[in-house]
């Protein structure tokens, strides 16, 4: 953290030394904003529910199955043979075996599916906040790792803007204030 800190102060230094008789442009990204906010991260968050219920629903149903299976062995196990008992309890043992299995790999897939959406909408941000810099003249523009921002190069709302006016992987032109 504080590499990063260091490093930043001795650009804008030298850049202030160098851009001398001009101002220096800087902007920040409040990129934990942009995930909450853009079109494209609540596109995603819908894509993967809708991906991934009919999965998560088998999983709760399986749930159920094996709760039944339990408690119905709970309840008759003092009336039924040691053989039944024993199978019973085998099949529960397999059964909380293959869920786990199963719940396992939901969330394995669903983590890679996540990331990816992700990967997505970081290249489009990224994107968009080159775009807008190469469009607005800014010379720096900073996000993670910053401890602090004014909102004077505050610029997360111009990115969120060029966001909401773009489908897919190209950002439209944020509109000049």
């Amino acid at each position: 953290m504080r590499k990063i800190f260091y490093t930043l102060c001795t650009a804008i230094f030298w850049m202030s030394s160098v851009a001398s008789a001009q101002e220096l442009k800087l902007g920040f990204v409040n990129v934990a904003k942009i995930a909450d906010e853009a079109p494209q991260a609540e596109a995603a968050r819908s894509k993967l529910e809708k991906e991934f219920a009919p999965r998560d629903k088998s999983l709760v149903e399986s749930q159920k199955q094996l709760k039944a299976l339990e408690d119905k062995l709970v309840k008759d196990g003092p009336v039924i043979s040691e053989a039944e008992r024993a199978k019973s309890e085998r099949e529960i043992v397999s059964q909380r075996r293959d869920l786990k299995r199963a719940q396992d790999e939901f969330r394995e897939d669903f983590n890679i599916r996540r990331n990816e959406e992700f990967a997505k909408l970081q290249k489009l941000v990224s994107d968009a906040i080159v775009s807008l810099a190469k469009k607005e003249s800014y010379d720096l523009i900073v996000g993670d790792g910053t401890i602090y921002a004014s909102d004077r190069v505050d610029i997360t709302d111009k990115v969120l803007e060029a966001l909401k006016g773009t489908k897919g992987a190209e950002p439209a032109a944020p509109k000049k204030e």
